[in-house]
């Protein structure tokens, strides 16, 4: 194999790499249609790796599947090796990593006036976020909290870890 055509193939590779991981953390568009006002669906898990279990707010626990749709109020848990997308309908994408437990408590939003708001807790363990429409729109009613900070969205993209001690 002549050195133009080994450069040739190994720069489309780079490029097929990096095409494919930008595909996985670009938050799709906002669903077209409104929500129903009773319904608490925040999202769906995009991916799964790993072992990962959805809590409820009575405690139950549930394997987490990609495709599994998850509600406000429910809480996201990563085993080590293990991690979850996850994708809201405002179109906030949510990477939550190994060994980690984020809380969704609280998921409004209105796909007719982009108004909405989300509180998301991380018990432990980290997640990268990349804002949808409400933190684009309306900055001010997106808030992440660990045990020690309160973070006001003022990006569209970051990264936060909570080691889980007070």
């Amino acid at each position: 194999m002549d050195k133009k055509k080994s450069t040739h193939i190994v720069l489309a590779s780079l490029l097929l790499v990096t095409a494919q991981a930008w595909a996985q953390t670009t938050p799709p568009a906002a669903p077209a249609a409104p929500p129903q006002a009773s319904d608490s669906r925040a999202g769906f898990l995009k991916s799964v790796t790993g072992d990962v279990k959805i809590l409820d707010s009575a405690g139950a626990s549930r394997p987490a599947r990609s495709g599994d749709p998850i509600s406000t109020t429910e809480q996201l848990v990563t085993a080590p090796e293990a991690g979850a997308g996850i994708v809201l309908r405002d179109g906030t994408s949510l990477v939550v990593g190994p060994s980690s437990q984020l809380d969704l408590k609280q998921f409004r939003y209105d796909s007719t006036t982009n108004d909405g708001g989300m509180l998301l807790q991380l018990l432990r363990g980290s997640m990268r976020m990349v804002s949808g429409l409400v933190g684009k729109t309306h900055p001010e009613a997106v808030r992440v909290e660990t045990q020690t900070a309160t973070i006001g969205i003022r990006g569209t993209d970051f990264i936060v870890t909570a080691d889980g001690r007070p």
